[in-house]
């Protein structure tokens, strides 16, 4: 029978985890990978990139964070001419590189690339194509409308969206155009699960999980994982995921854990809740707590401001706004999360529809 893993799942696993560790910045997801998982994974990242059109002719920069970046760059130097990761630095920082480099083929997040290009055009007034870039990777994010199409024309290069597993930074399946549905890299890696049950989804028409199948991994080959992400089901084969869901968010290529937030700030007295609202207003995220208390002398006091601010650091690389409520509230409110990019659909599988 199928063990069913969230990502909690796999960080509640973390001490006995053996063989090369893929850790999210939070350690909420330890991925483990033996000698033949490692030699798998790098086999599925240079399929992507080959699938992208990256080729013995190309010079590649990796803009990832860890955990993908390493295996990224990895399989890239076995694909191409060379291969160098540059992780997510300044926009200026990166065109540095990618001119130094003479890079061909940029494998970034997908709002990373757009920042990028807007850059280009706004700061450091430079022409994309100047670049002479020839491929394009996307992954790690939920990407906004059009990115693909507007990429490929500003840098007149092929763009491809890589779904890679959330737990490591494994490519599973691409796509081409925003219109088309994955294509899956190797069989039986990546399915679809029903948001209220461990089961496949009973309807067409309803939103369904994608669940990553490890078959043949080391330790986890008869486990299911939920991925936290969501796709709306229609037509043939599995689209690209559009929503998550459960007590993780997505934000800028981080996965961020709601339950951690809860508990760093019932620490904290006086706090009676809290919400995290989560925008995309240009081309990146960003993300702002705003804090509510449970008396009036503590709204303006920049001590307690001071503590909420560190807690929230110590949990996450992401950079997240602490703002505080003017109201109070003296009974406790429940941590809501405020998507108004539409991506997060709620932190109750059960209750999504």
């Amino acid at each position: 029978m199928a063990r069913w893993l969230t990502r909690d799942d796999l960080g509640g696993a973390a001490h006995s985890a053996t063989g090369l560790l893929l850790v999210s910045p939070d350690v909420s997801s330890v991925f483990p990978l033996g000698r033949a998982d490692r030699a798998a994974a790098a086999e599925l990242t240079g399929a992507a990139l080959r699938a992208a059109g990256a080729g013995e002719r190309d010079r590649v920069v990796v803009a990832l964070a860890e955990p993908a970046s390493a295996l990224w760059t990895a399989a890239a130097a076995d694909v191409a001419q060379a291969a160098a990761c540059v992780e997510p630095r300044g926009r200026m920082r990166l065109h540095h590189a990618l001119s130094a480099l003479k890079a061909t083929t940029l494998v970034a997040t997908p709002t990373g690339a757009m920042d990028f290009l807007a850059r280009l055009h706004l700061e450091f007034l430079l022409d994309p194509l100047d670049l002479g870039l020839r491929n394009i990777v996307l992954t790690g994010e939920i990407a906004s409308k059009r990115t693909l199409g507007h990429l490929a024309g500003e840098f007149a290069a092929r763009v491809t969206e890589v779904y890679a597993s959330p737990f490591g930074g494994t490519p599973l399946a691409w796509r081409a155009a925003e219109e088309d549905p994955l294509t899956p890299l190797a069989d039986d890696l990546l399915g679809l699960a029903a948001l209220d049950k461990d089961a496949a989804p009973d309807s067409a028409a309803a939103p369904a999980e994608l669940v990553v199948t490890p078959r043949g991994h080391s330790t986890l080959g008869d486990a299911v994982l939920r991925t936290g992400q969501v796709a709306r089901l229609g037509g043939a084969g599995i689209s690209a995921p559009a929503h998550t869901v459960g007590e993780h968010v997505l934000v800028r290529g981080v996965w961020l854990a709601l339950p951690r937030i809860e508990k760093a700030l019932s620490k904290i007295d006086g706090v009676a809740g809290w919400d995290l609202a989560i925008s995309r207003q240009g081309t990146l995220d960003a993300a702002v707590l705003t804090v509510t208390f449970n008396r009036e002398s503590l709204v303006g006091n920049p001590m307690w401001r001071s503590r909420i601010q560190q807690a929230v650091q110590a949990l996450t690389p992401i950079s997240i706004t602490v703002k505080i409520a003017q109201e109070v509230s003296e009974t406790p409110l429940a941590g809501t999360v405020n998507d108004l990019r539409g991506h997060h659909l709620g932190r109750d599988r059960a209750l999504i529809t």
